[in-house]
């Protein structure tokens, strides 16, 4: 049987196991238990042509053994089935029980999932190969929302800054106006003024034609 030994663990505390076989799996596992620092929820670590796979969520370490030679697909589907009803019926009581205190009732349940998995080998290879394709599918989903979050960041940004743009288009349009009013009414004025001067200076000549030498514009001849 490529699955070997199976157990379900609240730190170190082994709350349900199974086997069918004779060895020092359980004491090696247990081993591995005590001693493992990693921050990963999964790893697997391999002795002497078998794989002792470790699946860790929440409160829960989960592990199977198993041929070195059955790879790791099979192993962590067989892990994810047992944790999924293991959460979903025995958490509470997992969070309070004792030592090996559930083995009547959860060791049936990892002697079933085991003898599944290895009876429908391809089933479990497909179905794990479809959780793989959806959870890239649900990555490259939550990366383009991320995408367009930032982008609606941006976004609000560039309208920002095309309000004050606006604004100050606004303002040197209104200053504009009011360059050219002012401007209208200097070169208005500065007519006004040559107009004036024209005409001051035809009064003159005229007053110095009709009055020098002795000669009276006014006078009727």
């Amino acid at each position: 049987m490529p699955l070997i030994y199976s157990f379900v663990s609240r730190g170190t505390t082994i709350l349900a196991e199974y086997t069918s076989y004779s060895g020092n799996f359980s004491v090696v596992a247990l081993e591995c238990l005590q001693k493992m620092n990693t921050s990963e929820s999964k790893f697997t670590i391999a002795c002497d042509f078998h794989t002792f796979n470790f699946l860790t969520h929440e409160d829960f370490t989960y592990l199977v053994v198993a041929d070195e030679a059955y790879g790791r697909q099979i192993p962590f589907s067989f892990l994810e089935r047992v944790r999924d009803e293991f959460v979903e019926r025995y958490k509470e009581k997992g969070l309070r029980a004792s030592a090996h205190s559930l083995d009547r009732s959860f060791g049936p349940r990892l002697k079933s999932h085991m003898e599944y998995c290895v009876a429908h080998p391809e089933e479990i290879t497909k179905v794990a190969a479809i959780q793989k394709k959806v959870a890239e599918v649900k990555d490259v989903m939550v990366e383009n929302i991320e995408k367009v979050l930032e982008r609606g960041e941006k976004i609000e940004v560039l309208v920002d800054k095309t309000d004050e743009l606006r604004s100050q288009a606004e303002q040197f349009q209104k200053k504009g106006r009011l360059l050219r009013t002012k401007m209208w009414w200097q070169n208005m004025r500065m007519k006004l003024a040559i107009v004036f001067c024209v005409f001051l200076l035809a009064v003159v000549i005229f007053l110095l034609v009709c009055f020098s030498a002795g000669n009276n514009c006014t006078k009727k001849k």
